[in-house]
């Protein structure tokens, strides 16, 4: 899945095997992979940031500048779930 996810901001979201999927939050909208696409380990899938976004979305800075979703600054937010559940990444890892 790609897409704006709230605060998460542009997300890439990839499912594995066993129910588990990786989330990748706050990443470029200039996504590298596509919806469906097989995607291997060590390929790159996206690019982290920017701080600021030209779609409307609920966050903004201190200046009032939309932001990619509810951040202060580029940085990758990384979850992992199992059957929907979130799990410690450093199990799967």
């Amino acid at each position: 899945m790609l897409g704006w996810y709230g605060a998460n901001g542009y997300t890439v979201i990839i499912s594995h095997e066993n129910g588990i999927s990786s989330t990748y939050g706050h990443v470029s909208e200039t996504f590298i992979v596509s919806v469906g696409q097989k995607v291997s380990k060590g390929q790159i899938i996206a690019h982290v940031g920017p701080k600021y976004v030209s779609k409307e979305s609920n966050y903004k800075d201190s200046t009032g500048k939309y932001t990619n979703g509810a951040t202060t600054g580029p940085h990758l937010h990384l979850a992992i779930s199992k059957n929907g559940k979130k799990i410690d990444p450093l199990t799967v890892l």
